[in-house]
């Protein structure tokens, strides 16, 4: 709890206590929280040990453990963009991280340091602008560690959206050409710096994880147990820090001095949205493991700064007078390490050797490798350009579909022709139909059995652990429930217009809730 203890005692203005409310036909502030890579099996796993934010979800919230992102490319990028537009990524544009928010033309600003990014692949409206449609004084306030999870859950406009840039918290030249003075005097706080030479150890004693500690497979085989010691130089832990749980407390209290910044829900009648989208769930996973004794003490940690958080907030804007969401950008698989030391069928699938081996063949017969890459089964380029030189697109598609067939763990592979064919019944298809916007170009599409996981990235597939992800509301007019029946992301948008008594602006793939939707009747 060092890190939540060093926030609360940090310099902070007073906060103002709320007034009695009065009755209300719509929430002051609706909260999106995202914890990316968030498990929903970690609510029944860890669900004992919760005392803070997540238990408040448990005991009061309506909770879909059966929630899930509808669509292949299970990636940050493509998940955030599904969040409160109601649209999956084929119609939001956003196809993966590396066709997301990264955008030469727009560098950061404010000192930090990162890639330049902005929201203009990204296609339609948000919950946001259907807020804005009825309401132009409508204000959100989005932070994330990541520039995708701060940028794509508000869309294009150009409003405080803000993001880690290195040792700051800062933006694009998208959003503006200098930081608010605001944040240009937050970013001299301790915060990060309270950390450098800290070691993080287990919250709870060594008897309430049943996870082994010393896992060789972990951490890239070193640094794997506890306790984990932080960089005590400011040079390395200003980048480092991202990789400690410590870095979702901080993100927590810089949203909760930009809500009171902005103004977050002071309005006498109208109702403005806050978005935090936490990383660190991720990087924990990435470099341990989701069935690692690591992401079971973060999570711990995580359920009392959500707690925290809410208290806090509910200083600003009366708690019964706030309507809580939160989600998750993608789940994730046991590592192939872990399900094969258990005992199970498990592997790690890469294409890379055969698309680098197509990238060579096509320098050195075109003097151009066509822009060819791949990510989680997708192998995508410039394929207008191959045709414009005669290339026969089709046969190379279906030359590389029968070369990823004979990988182990591979057990379907379309090509656009075959996608175009296959059933609209059929699971796969749609998934992949859900992921890749109109006018991209491709050649193969392939998906892998429960077990493997693409190259060394952990999720991305469409198993269901990739799409299964939590969905929670809680807080004004929400009823404790627990809804048996799937949930999509995409629906989320959807329920939250429904409760706020506004439409979207354009038509929308998701449906209300009904459970949200009948309980506020």
């Amino acid at each position: 709890m060092l890190g939540a203890l060093l926030l609360l005692l940090q310099a902070t203005p007073a906060l103002p206590r709320p007034v009695a409310p009065a009755p209300r036909e719509h929430p002051q502030l609706t909260i999106l929280v995202v914890v990316d890579q968030m498990r929903p099996d970690y609510f029944t796993r860890f669900g004992a040990q919760f005392t803070g934010g997540f238990r408040r979800i448990l005991d009061t919230g309506t909770l879909y453990l059966a929630g899930r992102q509808d669509h292949a490319m299970t990636e940050t990028a493509p998940g955030h963009s599904t969040l409160l537009s109601g649209r999956n990524p084929a119609a939001t544009g956003i196809l993966s991280n590396d066709n997301g928010v990264n955008d030469s033309t727009y560098p950061i600003v404010g000192g930090g340091t990162g890639d330049a990014a902005s929201p203009l692949r990204f296609q339609g409206t948000t919950l946001f602008d259907w807020m804005l449609a009825r309401d132009p004084a409508t204000r959100v306030f989005s932070v994330s560690r990541k520039d995708r999870g701060a940028i794509l859950p508000v869309g294009r406009a150009k409003t405080d959206v803000y993001w880690w840039t290195g040792g700051r918290w800062g933006t694009s030249r998208y959003y503006r050409d200098t930081l608010p003075g605001w944040l240009q005097r937050y970013n001299t706080r301790p915060g990060w710096r309270q950390f450098l030479g800290a070691a993080w150890r287990p919250l709870l004693p060594d008897s309430a994880y049943p996870e082994r500690d010393s896992v060789p497979w972990e951490h890239r085989g070193r640094d794997f147990t506890f306790p984990h010691l932080a960089p005590a130089d400011s040079a390395t832990m200003s980048w480092r820090i991202i990789y400690y749980p410590w870095m979702d407390s901080l993100t927590l209290d810089v949203a909760l001095e930009g809500a009171r910044q902005v103004g977050l829900g002071q309005r006498a009648d109208g109702t403005d949205l806050l978005v935090v989208s936490l990383s660190t769930t991720d990087r924990m996973g990435h470099d341990y493991g989701p069935d690692s004794r690591e992401m079971h003490d973060h999570l711990l940690r995580l359920d009392r700064w959500l707690g925290w958080f809410a208290d806090s907030l509910g200083r600003l804007v009366p708690a019964e007078r706030t309507l809580w969401v939160l989600s998750a950008d993608h789940g994730v698989q046991s590592w192939a390490e872990h399900t094969r030391d258990a005992g199970g069928q498990a592997g790690r699938v890469s294409f890379w050797p055969m698309v680098d081996t197509l990238r060579r063949e096509l320098r050195a017969r075109w003097h151009t490798d066509f822009s060819l890459a791949e990510e989680d089964g997708l192998i995508y380029g410039d394929v207008a350009a191959m045709r414009d030189r005669g290339i026969d697109v089709g046969a190379l598609a279906a030359r590389l579909a029968s070369a990823a067939h004979r990988y182990e763990g591979v057990w379907n592979v379309y090509t656009p022709r075959t996608l175009a064919r296959a059933p609209r019944t059929a699971p796969e298809a749609g998934y992949w139909r859900r992921a890749i916007p109109p006018g991209q170009g491709w050649l193969i599409a392939a998906s892998i059995r429960p077990g493997y996981v693409w190259g060394h990235t952990d999720h991305g597939s469409t198993n269901l652990l990739d799409r299964a992800v939590p969905i929670a509301f809680w807080g004004w007019h929400v009823r404790p429930a627990r809804p048996a029946r799937e949930a999509r992301t995409v629906d989320i948008a959807p329920t939250l217009a429904a409760l706020l008594g506004l439409a979207p602006t354009q038509a929308v793939e998701g449906r209300p809730l009904p459970e949200l939707v009948r309980a506020r009747r």
